[in-house]
C-alpha cells in the first residue's frame, strides 16, 4: 500500500475570514498551487485508488483539485480522523480497512499529517516532521499498514512538486 499524505493549499488567513473555521476556503493562489503540485503527482506516477479528506473545506477543495487534475473518477471520503487535532494513530484503522495494494491519498492539515507520518514511519509522532501547504509525502507498506514499518518513498515541498509538474 502507498499512503500519500498531502497538506491542503494556502487558505484565507483566519483573521481575514468571518465565517466558521471549518468553512475557511483556499485562496485563488492556494488553489493554483495545489493544481501545479498535483501535476507533480502525475509526473511521479501517483494513481490513487482511494481519496480521504478532512471535512474542513480547504482540505476537501484541495482533494477535489487533485482528483480533477489527475482525472480520477473517485469519490472523496470525508474522515474526521484527518482533522488538525485528530490523534495521529487514528489514521491506521482507515488504512487497514482498504486493500493492501491500494494507493490512498489523504488530504489534511498540520500538525496532524506530520504526526501521522511519524506513526507510519517510526511507530510514534516525531518532532520536526511537517508538511508545508500543498506539500506531500509517500509512505509505502508491504502488506497491511501498521505503526512503524512504513518506508518513506519521497517527501516533497510544494515548490519541488510544482517543478516536477512543470516538466
Amino acid at each position: 500500500m502507498d499512503c500519500i499524505l498531502f497538506r491542503h493549499g494556502i487558505a484565507v488567513e483566519p483573521e481575514e475570514w468571518k465565517g466558521s473555521e471549518a468553512q475557511r476556503p483556499l485562496t485563488p493562489k492556494g488553489a493554483e498551487r495545489v493544481r501545479e503540485g498535483a501535476a507533480g503527482l502525475v509526473q511521479l506516477g501517483v494513481e490513487p485508488t482511494h481519496i480521504l479528506s478532512s471535512p474542513l473545506l480547504r482540505a476537501f477543495d484541495t482533494a477535489k483539485i487533485i482528483r480533477d487534475t489527475l482525472r480520477l473518477r473517485l469519490e472523496i471520503r470525508i474522515c474526521d480522523e484527518l482533522v488538525p487535532d485528530a490523534p495521529p494513530d487514528k489514521l491506521l484503522p482507515l488504512l487497514t480497512a482498504l486493500p493492501g495494494e491500494a494507493c490512498v491519498l489523504c488530504v489534511g492539515h498540520e500538525p496532524h499529517l506530520g504526526e501521522a507520518a511519524g506513526v507510519l514511519l517510526f511507530g510514534q509522532p516525531v518532532a520536526g516532521l511537517s508538511l508545508k501547504k500543498a506539500g506531500a509525502c509517500c509512505v509505502r507498506f508491504e502488506g497491511l499498514p501498521k505503526a512503524g514499518p512504513g518506508m518513506l518513498r519521497w517527501w516533497l515541498t510544494p515548490s519541488q512538486l510544482r517543478k516536477l509538474g512543470a516538466q
